[in-house]
């Protein structure tokens, strides 16, 4: 069986709409719909609209279950200097 869809180890994320965009592509490269997310992540399918849209005023702890559902983690480390 094949890994997580991930091709790379992390992405970025600097914005709700980067990880808006970002949930939004692996829930289709896992061939779920948002109805399926909200069910499975236990929240509504509103929510989860509004989550890969980028709305900057989502609840957290609904993420991390999206995050879940995904098989996905945040990471917080410190900014890079260039």
């Amino acid at each position: 069986m094949g890994g997580h869809p991930l091709s790379t180890p992390s992405t970025h994320v600097h914005s709700t709409r980067d990880l808006g965009l970002l949930l939004k592509h692996f829930r289709g490269t896992l061939d779920l719909t948002q109805a399926d997310i909200s069910g499975l992540a236990n929240t509504g399918n509103r929510f989860v609209i509004e989550l890969e849209r980028g709305k900057e005023t989502v609840q957290l702890n609904k993420v991390f279950d999206v995050l879940e559902v995904l098989g996905l983690e945040m990471v917080i480390q410190p900014k890079r200097s260039f």
